[in-house]
């Protein structure tokens, strides 16, 4: 695919957003956009015939500390081809689109709207580098424990740290429940499969 055509149907499409391609991209075509048009981007990405990326492959980030803007977010989108055509269909193609946000103003657009697969992708993100996803349905922690002070992907993040989880208890389970738990499961599959 080419990244000019993509960049082309954006600039049509959104003549007041200054999409630019990525010089440093080899091994898919990558954008770079405003943060401040993220949303509207990926409704286009989306929505245009033409281009018709109807999946968000990942959202991911990383942390340019000590450049500023610090923060790079980075979206993977995949157009799947004829199979999933809404109109007239376009080949299956990738796309990278990055945004750079500033250390004091680390927030973005949710793009959950457009795309609701990325509500835990972009919890991922805001539990480890502390991004926040303004519009977002439940944006809280994915992988750390609740009570979990910091962002551990931020580069200035203390490597050393070291913290008792709050609460944990191992799951207590006799062998005798273990084998009860195991005979009931199979006579419930054993009766479902059984017509009647």
């Amino acid at each position: 695919m080419d990244t000019a055509f993509v960049t082309d149907v954006l600039r049509e499409a959104l003549p007041a957003v200054a999409v630019t391609v990525s010089p440093t991209a080899t091994d898919m075509p990558t954008l770079e956009v405003p943060h401040d048009h993220v949303l509207a981007v990926c409704q286009v990405l989306r929505d245009h015939p033409l281009l018709q990326f109807a999946l968000i492959v990942d959202v991911t980030a990383v942390d340019l500390l000590p450049a500023e803007p610090r923060f790079q977010i980075v979206y993977h989108f995949a157009s799947l081809g004829a199979a999933y055509a809404t109109g007239e269909p376009v080949p299956a193609r990738r796309l990278r689109m990055k945004t750079r946000l500033p250390a004091a103003h680390a927030r973005v657009s949710s793009i959950t709207p457009i795309y609701p697969a990325a509500n835990w992708l972009e919890r991922e993100v805001f539990d480890l580098f502390g991004v926040s996803f303004d519009g977002h349905p439940d944006l809280r922690r994915i992988l750390m424990p609740d009570d979990w002070e910091g962002s551990p992907l931020r580069k200035d993040y203390p490597v050393q740290i070291r913290k008792d989880a709050a609460s944990w208890e191992p799951v207590q389970i006799s062998l005798e429940e273990f084998t009860a738990n195991m005979r009931a499961q199979r006579e419930r599959a054993t009766k479902q499969a059984t017509p009647e």
